[in-house]
C-alpha cells in the first residue's frame, strides 16, 4: 500500500477488520446493521430508497443543534467492503445559513446551565450533549465485527 492510498484511506475514514476474522455473508452484514435499531440508538438504520443509490442508510436528525446526519452504505460483496458516504446538513446558530458537507467529520455540541448544588454553591451542569461518533462508531464496529472493511468515499457515487 503506497503513501497516497494510505493518505486517502485515513482522510476518508477507512477502517480494516482485525486479521483472522472470517467475513460474513452480505445478508448477514445487512441484518447486523439493521439490528442496530434494536439497541436503543438515537438514529435509524433503514433500507435505502432507489434514488439514494445505496443498500442501507443511517439517519439522525438533531433539531436542538439544527443538524441532520446521513451515512449511505453500499455493500460490495466481492471485496467484503462497505463503501460509505457521510453527509451532514446544519444551520449556523449565528446567521441561520444552511451548510452541507460530506466526509467523516466529527461534530460535538454541548449546552450548559448553572444551578445551585447541594452545598449551596453555584455550579455548571451539562444539559445537552451531542457527538456524531455516537452514530458512526456502532456502524463501524458492526461492519468490522463482521470481517468487512469500512471504506469511506469522499465523492458522491
Amino acid at each position: 500500500m503506497g503513501f497516497w492510498s494510505r493518505y486517502r484511506d485515513r482522510r476518508a475514514g477507512t477502517r480494516y477488520p482485525a486479521g483472522g476474522l472470517a467475513p460474513l455473508s452480505p445478508a448477514e452484514v445487512r441484518d447486523a446493521l439493521l439490528a442496530i435499531n434494536a439497541a436503543g440508538v438515537p438514529f435509524l438504520v433503514r433500507a435505502a430508497l432507489p434514488e439514494e443509490r445505496a443498500d442501507l442508510v443511517a439517519e439522525w436528525s438533531v433539531p436542538e443543534v439544527g443538524l441532520r446526519l446521513r451515512t449511505r452504505m453500499r455493500l460490495v460483496p466481492d471485496s467484503h467492503e462497505v463503501h460509505t458516504l457521510d453527509e451532514r446538513w446544519d444551520r449556523s446558530p449565528e446567521t441561520g445559513a444552511k451548510r452541507y458537507g460530506r466526509g467523516p467529520a466529527t461534530k460535538v455540541a454541548r449546552r450548559w446551565s448553572y444551578e445551585r448544588g447541594p452545598d449551596g454553591r453555584r455550579r455548571r451542569v451539562e444539559t445537552f450533549r451531542f457527538d456524531s461518533r455516537d452514530m458512526r462508531d456502532p456502524l463501524v464496529e458492526t461492519v468490522l465485527g463482521a470481517g468487512w472493511t469500512w471504506r469511506g468515499v469522499l465523492s458522491k457515487w
